[in-house]
């Protein structure tokens, strides 16, 4: 889901998918191809790299994504199959995006379930509420319902929501975002060096041959 379609319709389930890359980023000087690979449609080479949290004999993937993303939603399933078959060169997380304030509340909530071991159990569950079952987790209150809906302590998940080190993450979340120049989701963040735009199965494809290519550098 692209950027501006976010800004029109948060809430909305149809908006299209990410199908560019930040002008600013199609012009970065030209270098030797990943295999397979063609540069400006199936991926774009940041002209500055972006911070990465892994060693220096890993490789990071970033997963961009927003709840509210119809997109991210149907990814999810395909995205969470390839994680679990990463070789250990390779590390991966989920980054959800804020492109403006009204995100935060949902971006507040993943870092809560991270912080509370609930991902595994309730992120799906998530994408399900919003675009399945049409729930409306806009505001803290309405996510704090739905959470203890699902059995989870309503007092505790509410002081990791609000918590500093909740905020923190979102805002470093934020920032990645910009140093990736993401417009779009779901988008992946490949070494701090390439971003690619959601292709639907392929965005794993050519993700697999960045990382071959980072291997070899």
């Amino acid at each position: 889901m692209q950027r501006r379609e976010f800004s029109r319709s948060l809430l909305a389930a149809g908006a299209t998918t990410a199908l560019g890359a930040a002008t600013a980023l199609a012009f970065a000087p030209a270098h030797a191809q990943p295999a397979g690979l063609k540069e400006g449609a199936d991926f774009v080479r940041l002209g500055r790299p972006a911070p990465v949290d892994s060693p220096a004999d890993k490789i990071e993937v970033v997963e961009f994504f927003a709840y509210t993303c119809i997109h991210c939603y149907n990814f999810e399933p395909l995205f969470s199959d390839w994680m679990k078959k990463v070789p250990g060169h390779v590390v991966v997380r989920r980054t959800p995006v804020a492109f403006n304030d009204a995100f935060v509340p949902l971006q507040r909530l993943y870092y809560a379930l991270e912080a509370m071991g609930q991902v595994d159990a309730l992120h799906e569950k998530v994408f399900r509420a919003i675009h399945v079952d049409k729930q409306r987790l806009t505001t803290p209150e309405a996510i704090a319902t739905w959470m203890a809906a699902q059995g989870v302590d309503r007092e505790k998940f509410t002081g990791f929501f609000n918590s500093f080190a909740v905020a923190g993450k979102a805002k470093r979340a934020t920032q990645l975002q910009d140093a990736y120049q993401v417009e779009g989701t779901p988008s992946l963040g490949v070494g701090g060096r390439y971003y690619v735009t959601g292709q639907g199965p392929r965005t794993l494809v050519v993700a697999n041959a960045l990382i071959a290519d980072l291997r070899k550098a």
